[in-house]
């Protein structure tokens, strides 16, 4: 009896074990797009990496990053969403995915959002291409260089739409790094969720080409792609509780495998990973003393940590070391590097910030004490 309860025992353990192992891990076989990335939004850490920074055609997932020129534009009054733009003749002619827009057509800026981030209408991203930068060309430059600026050291865009042109490359990370600053703007959310909608007075309907709206808790965007070169790709944003996920997937086979595998991954970073807000400890603020200044203390400052992604299984806290420099003598500048705050996940370091004056202490002289003295004096 003793023996076949301890085999019992080993059997669920072991079963224990393969469950726990499943749970955390993805296996090669469960994700079939040659290059894959999961990261989470706040942080931009990689969650999951597969050919991350291998160079590749991206089809219409490039319009993550027109949107996000176009959501800048909107955010420093270059464009209004109630603006009324024309289409060019050059607009007209796309090819792929559009909403047939012909030359001297006039469409709001509201409505031709709606179309590049629900239709994925070609069309439509050169007519906000060419309102903000005059031309597509111009546009593409301030792709490039808005690339630059965000570290998409994989990157090279060729058109505004992402239609196969040779040079025109980009990488999973990349997509996953725009993509991240484009959600920085939540407005865009109001044109990603959307699965169903109408244009022209609703003489024409869109469709959301992001199936995963329909079948996925907590799905938010944010943009497919797909052309010969390309294959089928994503980048899928999701939502729970306060974690925000980002999967980005290139050259899938087929669309089923492109939605099969964003949700893969996005399930595996919402079973397995957590947000974690870090304290900001009372001494990082206070004021300390200083040595030979016209005022015996100065005042620190130190910006929220923020937040830190960990693992669920991790059994580990989160706990903290100060380190404010000692013997701290005058003169003492406002932004000056006085100590740190560093948090570790049991050993392992995960946090430094910066603890700075947040006041300003004058060398005690024999002209700044006449000059204090004096100021002292009129003030009575």
């Amino acid at each position: 009896m003793f023996k076949r309860v301890i085999s019992s025992l080993i059997c669920i353990t072991i079963l224990i074990s393969i469950c726990a192992i499943n749970a955390s891990a993805i296996t090669d076989d469960e994700i079939s797009a040659p290059a894959a990335v999961l990261i989470e939004s706040k942080t931009n850490k990689v969650l999951y990496e597969r050919n991350a920074h291998q160079k590749r055609a991206c089809a219409s997932i490039t319009k993550v990053m027109t949107l996000l020129l176009v959501m800048e534009a909107i955010d420093n009054g270059k464009l209004k969403l109630n603006d009324t733009l024309s289409a060019s003749a050059h607009a007209a002619s796309m090819g792929g995915s559009d909403i047939w827009l012909e030359e001297g057509e006039k469409m709001s800026v509201n409505d031709l959002i709606k179309a590049t981030a629900v239709a994925s209408a070609n069309d439509a991203a050169v007519v906000l291409a060419e309102a903000i930068s005059g031309s597509e060309q111009s546009f593409v430059a301030e792709m490039n260089k808005k690339a630059k600026s965000l570290g998409m050291n994989d990157t090279t865009f060729k058109n505004c739409n992402g239609l196969d042109e040779e040079g025109h490359l980009t990488s999973a990370f990349d997509v996953a790094i725009m993509s991240s600053a484009l959600i920085k703007y939540e407005k865009i959310f109001d044109y990603t969720s959307i699965w169903l909608d109408y244009l022209r007075d609703g003489k024409t309907q869109i469709v959301n080409t992001n199936k995963l709206l329909k079948t996925y808790n907590g799905i938010t965007g944010l943009k497919t792609g797909t052309t010969d070169d390309a294959g089928c790709c994503m980048s899928a944003t999701a939502k729970r509780d306060n974690m925000s996920l980002i999967a980005v997937v290139l050259g899938c086979d087929n669309g089923t495998s492109r939605f099969g595998d964003a949700a893969t991954l996005l399930d595996y970073g919402f079973s397995n990973y957590k947000v974690q807000n870090l304290n900001l400890p009372k001494e990082a603020t206070k004021a300390v003393e200083v040595k030979g200044g016209m005022v015996d203390k100065v005042d620190l400052m130190c910006a929220e940590p923020g937040s830190v992604v960990a693992e669920k299984a991790s059994s580990a806290d989160i706990t903290y070391k100060c380190n404010i420099k000692q013997d701290i003598e005058a003169p003492v500048k406002i932004g000056d590097n006085l100590g740190t705050v560093t948090y570790y996940s049991g050993d392992k370091k995960i946090k430094t910030c910066i603890i700075s004056a947040k006041t300003s202490v004058e060398k005690m002289t024999f002209s700044s004490v006449v000059s204090g003295f004096f100021n002292a004096i009129l003030e009575l």
